[in-house]
């Protein structure tokens, strides 16, 4: 069975790679050319207990993040959280040397800051299937040039205001980064658009198909299942396309779909909220109401 290293601190992960011990002991900026992973042969597999964000060219192999493989032959930029499973196929024979930058940051780094509970609302931390984030030439210098920032501020001589400049200098680069993920989001029309065109279909196979008597509104999670992408993801092109949570969506198709049963069938309204997993028809009335600015009762009327 092949062996999941886990790194519990960022020194060891430095030891791993075959790289001096961290100035720091909770945030370090590697050198990617000078990484040497020990392998015996060409997968490796881990877990972190650290934040990390890699700025990476050439890379020697391909490594399983997202939803596709990326080769890093272009500017790429990543994001791990702690815990996250991460996979890594070593190409042995690679010829072009790896460069790039990897930022490692301990939780305990960001203890008692506002970025300590803030970075987990960025979402390209948050995908269970992520999603690398393709740079410019420009953009790549903005960010390459916030991380050497950060790297001189804690060589220096660390007082009270160390932690506070890089803190804010890791703000910064978030910043940055959630602007450069909303315009990739909106340079990839094609590719969104058909995904977009899928969360659609998956809808109205749902509501049409009768599950919703069986197994109720449908929920997040089940849609992004079926579109094989994690329910951050597809929530980040839905509030950047319509403006909508995937949430707000589904309920406005469910009040479609009731709109209909209302309008074309004698069915009372508690088996059309029963028809609609809902087991209070109560709760299917206050929804209605509050999106429509009827009662169910109140719309059906306005059709006799």
């Amino acid at each position: 069975m092949e062996k999941t290293f886990r790194f519990n601190s960022i020194a060891e992960f430095h030891a791993f790679c075959n790289l001096p011990g961290p100035e720091h002991p909770l945030i370090s900026l590697i050198d990617y050319s000078k990484v040497s992973y020990p392998v015996d042969d060409n997968e490796l597999k881990w877990i972190q207990h650290f934040y990390s964000i890699g700025l990476k060219r050439n890379v020697s192999g391909r490594f399983n993040y997202g939803q596709q493989q990326y080769d890093f032959d272009s500017g790429v930029l990543t994001f791990i959280s702690p815990l996250q499973f991460l996979k890594l196929e070593v190409d042995q024979q690679a010829q072009a040397e790896p460069t790039g930058w990897l930022l490692l940051i301990h939780p305990d780094f960001l203890w008692g800051t506002t970025l300590a509970k803030k970075i987990r609302s960025y979402d390209f931390f948050q995908y269970a299937v992520n999603e690398a984030l393709f740079l410019s030439d420009k953009e790549e210098q903005v960010i390459a040039d916030i991380l050497q920032q950060i790297e001189k501020e804690y060589q220096s001589n660390i007082d009270k205001f160390s932690g506070e400049l890089i803190v804010a200098q890791l703000e910064m680069l978030l910043i940055y980064s959630e602007r450069y993920y909303e315009r990739q989001f909106l340079t990839r029309k094609k590719s969104t658009h058909e995904l977009l065109e899928r969360f659609e279909l998956a809808l109205a196979r749902y509501f049409e198909g009768g599950k919703l008597l069986e197994k109720g509104t449908p929920t997040v999670t089940a849609i992004a299942e079926q579109l094989h992408i994690s329910p951050n993801y597809l929530g980040s092109l839905l509030r950047i396309y319509t403006g909508q949570s995937t949430q707000q969506l589904i309920r406005n198709k469910l009040i479609d779909h009731a709109k209909e049963r209302l309008s074309t069938t004698n069915l009372s309204i508690s088996e059309i909220a029963y028809e609609l997993g809902f087991e209070h028809p109560q709760s299917f009335s206050k929804l209605f109401k509050q999106k429509t600015n009827q009662s169910p009762l109140e719309f059906r009327q306005s059709f006799n």
